[in-house]
């Protein structure tokens, strides 16, 4: 179908003649191809948001649909991979046209000639249905790729052989004339089918004592970090997809400085990935629009992510996707709304606008995978945003506090004072710790529990008494209340506060987070009790072994135990308790 070129707003066009076409049907723009999708019908006329520079449309240029909607390549390849927000591949647009993308350059997802071991498991006369494994590929050292029927389709399998293929190549032929490859496409604005979705009942670790401990997420789950310019949003991101207990990582720059997509690409590449001592980009998926980028590809980059995140998900793996930032993607959005000339809601974003978050982020969570076989896999979606000037009543933050379940709120007060992570406790929330504790009894200590009330408590008080301090002096407070105020600073300083980029401390696992902050709570409650032997406050505050206490976290993973436990001894003989 063919149209003609009416009219240029930015990157948003008019097509007229474009009768019989359908909402986000992909077509190609001028001369050039360039890549849009329409989302708005009128009559014979269409609009189409460009995903390229429109600089130099001329009216009356060919507007060609090819009447299928958005849609990825998934097939072995993605992982190590690097693309846009529509998922051309960067690295190869680099080799042919350098270090600037190029007005309707359009080269394929996946590799045409690279080959491929495929073993298949599948055999011929075997019934099959969408998600079955025909067979699989090691895509990397540590992953292996299964390549799965794809979604809809069903039949019986009269031919499937194991050899060397390329992704284009016909692996096998069902009973209806369905040819098999070793890739397929979906669109990405279809969320992939699954059997059932689960109960969020497991944990996501992050190895972030502060998320692990207070503010856990579930596996499958959903959260957000907002905070203002500085306070590490995207560090914490990137050490989310560095140190957590996911499978795969997709990680998507949406409409943030090039300079920091930049340090993501150089820096992923060199990391070893402390689960396989491989690189980290081997299990990694990078999907990278920044803010010089069309602000189109934008919109749909987080749709991109997500489905690859869903297709490693269908293989029975537990993916984490981080979306950075989806204030940047709400912008995006605005700027075509406005185009649109649609009538704006609160603060010039599109009333549509929280509808579609919840259409992201409800694609996230743990599942039965469609299948014969009884396979399970997540995706758990964190999303970071960039409230401006920090204020967390704009509307993407509210929009996005009804859909998610974690709040991990990033305070600049924190960050100035160069506490890192800057999440502040007293803001922050979960709402699946009543789903996830049963893990943490079951796996981690019968005490974990009380364990997390206790520091609650103790940093509870603490914000109480700090308001006494700032009206009447320190000197107005009790002995016991001065012990507190001393603890819940250790809490802080010592087991919240974390460093991203040391070795050890930048992960955390979870029986060495108890044994710090089980020590921590008890060492309250050994003060206490020397206050209540006749100790003088100055004895019980001023502890020699409190430097030692300080740098528990830089104590080796595998040596935590053993060294934490001889230094309760000597702290309960300093305490004489």
């Amino acid at each position: 179908m063919k149209g003609t070129l009416i009219k240029v707003s930015g990157p948003a066009i008019v097509a007229s003649g474009m009768r019989g076409s359908k909402i986000y049907d992909v077509v190609k723009v001028g001369k050039l191809g360039l890549i849009g999708e329409i989302i708005k019908l009128e009559e014979d006329k269409a609009t189409v948001q460009v995903y390229e520079d429109t600089t130099g449309l001329m009216i009356g240029e060919e507007v060609v649909s090819t009447e299928l909607p958005l849609a990825v390549e998934l097939g072995p390849g993605l992982l190590t991979g690097i693309f846009d927000g529509i998922q051309r591949p960067l690295e190869g647009i680099k080799d042919l046209h350098g270090d600037f993308i190029a007005t309707g350059v359009s080269l394929p997802s996946l590799d045409r000639k690279k080959k491929w071991e495929f073993n298949a498991v599948a055999a011929k006369g075997q019934q099959v249905t969408g998600g079955d494994v025909l067979g699989t590929i090691q895509e990397t050292s540590h992953t292996l790729h299964k390549i799965m029927v794809p979604p809809n389709v069903s039949g019986k399998i009269i031919n499937l052989k194991s050899g060397t293929y390329t992704i284009t190549d016909v692996i096998g032929i069902l009973d209806d004339g369905t040819e098999l490859k070793l890739m397929h496409e979906w669109p990405v604005r279809k969320a992939r089918p699954v059997k059932k979705k689960l109960d969020p009942e497991l944990p996501f670790l992050t190895g972030q004592r502060i998320l692990d401990t207070l503010f856990p997420i579930a596996l499958g789950g959903t959260a957000i970090i907002p905070g203002g310019f500085g306070t590490g949003k995207t560090v914490l991101e990137q050490t989310l997809a560095k140190f957590s207990s996911a499978d795969i990582i997709v990680y998507v720059g949406c409409g943030e400085r090039g300079n920091e997509m930049t340090d993501v690409l150089t820096e992923f590449p060199e990391l070893i990935d402390p689960r396989t001592n491989q690189p980290l980009m081997n299990r990694t998926i990078l999907v990278v629009n920044t803010s010089n980028m069309p602000v189109a590809a934008r919109e749909a980059s987080i749709y991109t992510g997500i489905t690859l995140a869903e297709y490693y998900r269908d293989q029975g793996y537990n993916v984490a996707l981080m979306a950075d930032s989806t204030s940047r993607w709400a912008e995006a959005l605005r700027e075509i709304s406005s185009r649109l000339e649609e009538m704006p809601g609160e603060e010039g974003y599109p009333t549509y606008m929280a509808t579609r978050l919840a259409g992201f982020y409800e694609r996230a969570g743990r599942a039965q995978c469609v299948g014969s076989e009884e396979t399970f896999g997540s995706v758990t979606a964190v999303g970071a945003v960039s409230p401006p000037g920090g204020d967390f009543s704009e509307p993407v933050t509210q929009a996005s506090l009804r859909i998610t379940g974690a709040f991990w709120a990033l305070d600049t007060a924190l960050a100035y004072r160069r506490h890192f992570p800057a999440i502040n406790w007293a803001l922050s929330y979960s709402l699946y710790w009543d789903q996830v504790k049963k893990w943490f009894l079951e796996n981690v200590s019968s005490e974990w529990v009380q364990l997390r009330v206790d520091a609650q408590t103790i940093l509870q008080k603490d914000a109480e008494l700090q308001e006494i301090v700032q009206l009447v002096g320190l000197d107005a407070l009790s002995d016991q209340e001065r012990v507190t105020l001393d603890v819940a600073k250790m809490i802080t300083e010592d087991y919240l506060q974390q460093s991203a980029f040391h070795d050890i401390d930048g992960s955390c696992p979870v029986d060495k987070q108890f044994k710090m902050l089980n020590l921590l709570v008890d060492y309250y409650d050994y003060g206490l009790n020397a206050l209540n032997k006749g100790m003088n406050l100055t004895s019980v505050i001023e502890n020699p072994l409190k430097d030692e206490i300080s740098r528990m976290k830089e104590i080796p993973h595998d040596e935590a135990g053993n060294k934490i436990d001889d230094l309760r001894k000597r702290i309960q003989e300093h305490l004489g308790v």
